[in-house]
């Protein structure tokens, strides 16, 4: 799908008198309106740098982004905007994005230290080889959140306090990495 279809969804979700599972659980509800009202803020504020915009438009190569996201994952509200403002920012690269919760499933051969960790980016070549694999978060941000379940931190305030790394970065670190594996 398109972000546009993406961003529908959450719509859909939303507005549903009987919403599917998982979103028939008022927490995975919350969740979505949440990450839709952050998303929103990212489509209004989110900017690419210039070495970014400059990456992306010198690539000579064909690129197919498979962005890995679902609507109440709260990193991918803070990142799919980032990287689809990416793709579209290069005329060689197309871009879509499946749901890690529905068929086929591209998250199992992706996992992150065994686990479906999302969002996840999937770059292939024309030929559909694997170029590089991104995910699921930016690795400062990784770094943060694994130091912080060690420390016996709650999983709330993580949660708080994630929210606040990104909204201080403003998608710095996911344009730094991605330009270096483009």
């Amino acid at each position: 799908m398109q972000y546009t279809e993406y961003l529908q969804l959450f719509d859909t979700i939303l507005k549903s008198d009987k919403p599917q599972a998982p979103y028939d659980d008022a927490e995975y509800l919350n969740y979505t309106k949440l990450n839709e009202s952050r998303m929103k803020r990212w489509n209004k504020t989110a900017v690419l740098n210039d070495a970014t915009k400059e990456a992306l438009q010198s690539l000579d190569k064909k690129q197919h982004w498979i962005i890995i996201a679902e609507p109440w994952c709260g990193d991918a509200s803070q990142i799919v905007p980032f990287l689809v403002k990416m793709a579209e920012e290069s005329p060689a690269i197309t871009y879509e994005i499946q749901l890690r919760d529905a068929a086929p499933f591209l998250i199992d051969s992706y996992l992150t230290n065994g686990g479906k960790a999302i969002p996840k980016m999937i770059s292939r070549d024309a030929e559909g080889n694997d170029l590089f694999v991104w995910g699921p978060r930016p690795q400062d941000a990784q770094n943060f959140v694994v130091n912080s379940k060690e420390q016996g931190i709650p999983m709330e305030q993580i949660k708080i306090d994630i929210q606040n790394w990104y909204n201080a970065n403003k998608g710095e670190a996911i344009q730094k990495e991605l330009v270096e594996l483009i």
